[in-house]
């Protein structure tokens, strides 16, 4: 029959292995260092997979494909997980939940499931933070007092541009603050002047294997972002973040208002 089953890209696949805790059926294990689909009648085609893929490597896509088998899906986990039902290790038998009920209480081992995986934690789940609502600051805003303790702006995680999803539902219609990973230490007021408001990206173009640029570009096309902001440190190296936003607004064919803001290796605001 013809339905909704994932399809995963292996080119992008970086082998983390966040997608297969994420799936409540078994249907995905760690293979050759790739996330493959076990079965195509352990996957029930929902997807709960593809929001947690850090590389945007999964998709659903409607084919010809095996029945969902809720049955099987049940003997395969009491089978990979021993007599009691209860999962193994993920790529070595088991995979990292109770199914639908038990995913609550699974949250404590996913996490320890995921500090032997390639990845090492699970750190790139894409969520939301709460903090108070704000509109971001369009100039750098006065020192806070001494005398006052600071406080995280932060809106999300996770921050690393390789690791932020495209789809992830905090980019939409987001102010972007895309920034060199050392303006934070240089520049202790960041929060405040720069992160308050905004959807936070960070990179170091001179250290992080390729560039941005295609990750950019899909996250400009799926989201209608609205503005974006630089935040660059005055190096020469750190020119490469600036180039790969004009890349990714020329691959993306999106254009929005953008500006640069260079930070001196003392911690002030060059331009």
């Amino acid at each position: 029959m013809k339905r909704n089953i994932i399809t995963i890209d292996e080119d992008k696949c970086n082998g983390c292995g966040v997608c297969i805790t994420a799936c409540h059926e078994g249907a995905l294990a760690l293979i050759d260092g790739k996330a493959r689909l076990v079965s195509e009648s352990y996957c029930d085609g929902l997807g709960a997979c593809l929001p947690e893929c850090p590389a945007g490597a999964i998709g659903i896509v409607e084919r010809e494909a095996d029945d969902f088998d809720e049955e099987a899906v049940k003997k395969h986990l009491a089978k990979d997980g021993g007599a009691d039902g209860k999962p193994g290790h993920p790529g070595h038998g088991g995979h990292g939940h109770h199914g639908h009920h038990g995913h609550h209480a699974d949250r404590g081992l996913r996490g320890a499931i995921l500090e032997d995986l390639p990845c090492g934690c699970p750190g790139s789940q894409a969520k939301t933070l709460s903090r108070a609502a704000a509109s971001p600051a369009h100039a750098p805003a006065a020192p806070a007092a001494a005398a006052e303790a600071p406080v995280s702006q932060l809106q999300q995680w996770p921050v690393q541009i390789k690791l932020v999803p495209p789809t992830a539902p905090y980019l939409r219609r987001a102010h972007l603050l895309i920034a060199a990973d050392c303006v934070a230490y240089a520049r202790a007021s960041i929060h405040e002047e720069f992160i308050k408001g905004r959807i936070t990206l960070i990179g170091c173009p001179k250290l992080d294997e390729g560039d941005y640029s295609d990750k950019l570009a899909a996250i400009l096309s799926a989201n209608d972002v609205k503005s974006v902001t630089v935040l660059r440190m005055e190096v020469p190296c750190c020119g490469g973040i600036v180039q790969a936003v004009k890349s990714a607004m020329q691959k993306s064919g999106t254009l929005v208002p953008w500006s640069v803001v260079t930070v001196g290796t003392d911690g002030s605001i060059l331009d």
